[in-house]
């Protein structure tokens, strides 16, 4: 193995490792919040005064743009996500930073999270709700889940990467 074969292994290791911890954080809050706490039966819970747990299935991609609940478009975005994990993967392969390649590690179990959703429920399970209550009026931020916070992060870590190449 070649010196540059070795420096790489533990990066992609670490990107690795933050993908299946993504995927793995992201299904196990999901089905204990499913099948354990039982939320579609609890409706809205009050964690504090401005963050809910709530159940919303987002048949749509990001924040709930283009809700559809045809069969197709689900098949569709199901093959979009697969293409893209592909592709984010081989830049993961070939990364030259750990941040860059942690980050993509992020992106990629976030999107095989939602993705799993999408196939085994024909959405995606939200359910993390932060509002704001103002002079009597709501304020709501997207429902999201930890698979949409990888995914982020996951974007904050390839910005910072690429503006300061750490």
């Amino acid at each position: 193995m070649s010196g540059l074969e070795r420096s790489a292994t533990p990066r992609l290791r670490a990107g690795v490792i933050a993908a299946v911890a993504a995927l793995v954080i992201d299904q196990a809050s999901k089905l204990w919040l499913l099948y354990v706490f039982d939320i579609a039966h609890r409706g809205a819970v009050q964690v504090t005064p401005f963050f809910d747990l709530v159940l919303a299935w987002n048949v749509g991609i990001s924040f709930g743009w283009f809700q559809t609940d045809s069969q197709l478009a689900q098949t569709v975005l199901i093959a979009i996500k697969a293409v893209a994990v592909i592709v984010l993967g081989i830049w993961m392969a070939r990364s030259s930073t750990l941040l860059a390649t942690v980050a993509l590690g992020l992106i990629i179990g976030g999107a095989i999270g939602n993705g799993v959703d999408r196939f085994l429920h024909g959405a995606v399970v939200d359910f993390a709700l932060f509002h704001l209550d103002i002079g009597g009026k709501t304020f709501n931020w997207y429902v999201f889940n930890f698979a949409d916070v990888a995914i982020v992060a996951g974007g904050v870590g390839l910005l910072y990467d690429s503006l300061l190449g750490v």
